[in-house]
């Protein structure tokens, strides 16, 4: 029979304390947001709003050209949506064929794999940057999509591969019987069956590109594509004393991808933790 101890209720302030950590510079992020531009800078971020002003979002809202939120989450939509259709078309082919090829050529490889995994992708940031210069890829939403399509491929193909490796092979081979193509096969047969593994790509490849800051500002900065990252570091660069319109813009940048991963959270785990396993 369970009973409420002093070791219980210590676990529970515990766990409450450790909430309160992370959850606090989020509502000073809120709190800061509603204020006016003369409070933002005059009082503590723990002072609460008052009185509470809309005036922060209006303005991060009305930026234009660099400072445009809307352009820099349409920019951020495209090149992620870009990035994970390609990552999931290419990812899971290429697992596949790793997985059900059996030989020393195949194991290299996925152990190449694995090791793009683990080498900082920073190390080839400059003949990146100079074979995209030589390409017209610079400033391009194309561009970014190939980019980081090569970055993360290394990680889709891993994830695909803990699944495709636990799929029992008698499907494919009644249907090799039955004359279809291994692309056949892999389209109508393996890879409906890989459902889990594409939302763990398509989540987790979608936090990392829609949040990333440091390659999409030495590959855009200056130009159209700029996502929304950059987006924000120009309020911060530009708007240095209206706190409130900083704030503001970061909120916004964060609710379409809190969103799709609070909705999203129960199959990318199950994903991640099935891709892991593999």
């Amino acid at each position: 029979m369970f009973r409420y101890s002093k070791g219980t209720a210590g676990r529970e302030i515990g766990m409450v304390l450790v909430t309160l950590v992370f959850v606090l510079p989020l509502l000073i992020l809120l709190n800061v947001s509603l204020k006016t531009s003369g409070d933002s800078i005059a009082e503590s971020g723990f002072t609460l709003a008052d009185p509470v002003s809309g005036s922060g979002f209006a303005e991060a809202v009305g930026g234009e050209g660099q400072y445009s939120l809307l352009r820099g989450a349409i920019n951020s939509a495209v090149i992620t949506g870009g990035t994970v259709l390609v990552l999931i078309a290419l990812g899971s082919i290429t697992a596949f064929t790793l997985t059900r090829i059996t030989s020393r050529l195949s194991r290299v490889a996925f152990g190449a794999v694995l090791l793009a995994i683990v080498l900082p992708s920073q190390l080839s940031l400059v003949p990146l940057y100079s074979g995209m210069r030589q390409l017209d890829l610079l400033g391009t939403r194309t561009g970014m999509v190939l980019l980081y399509s090569g970055m993360l491929m290394p990680l889709a193909v891993f994830l695909y591969s803990g699944f495709t490796r636990s799929l029992l092979k008698e499907y494919e081979e009644a249907a090799q019987m039955e004359g279809a193509g291994r692309f056949t096969i892999f389209s109508r047969i393996v890879f409906p069956l890989l459902g889990p593994a594409t939302g763990t790509v398509a989540i987790f490849a979608g936090l990392i590109v829609w949040n990333d800051f440091f390659t999409s500002l030495v590959f855009l900065n200056g130009s159209d594509a700029v996502t929304l990252p950059v987006v924000v570091y120009s309020f911060v660069g530009a708007l240095v004393s209206k706190w409130n319109v900083v704030f503001a813009a970061v909120i916004l940048s964060m609710v379409p991808i809190l969103t799709a991963y609070v909705f999203a959270q129960k199959q990318f785990m199950q994903g991640f933790a099935g891709g892991v396993k593999g």
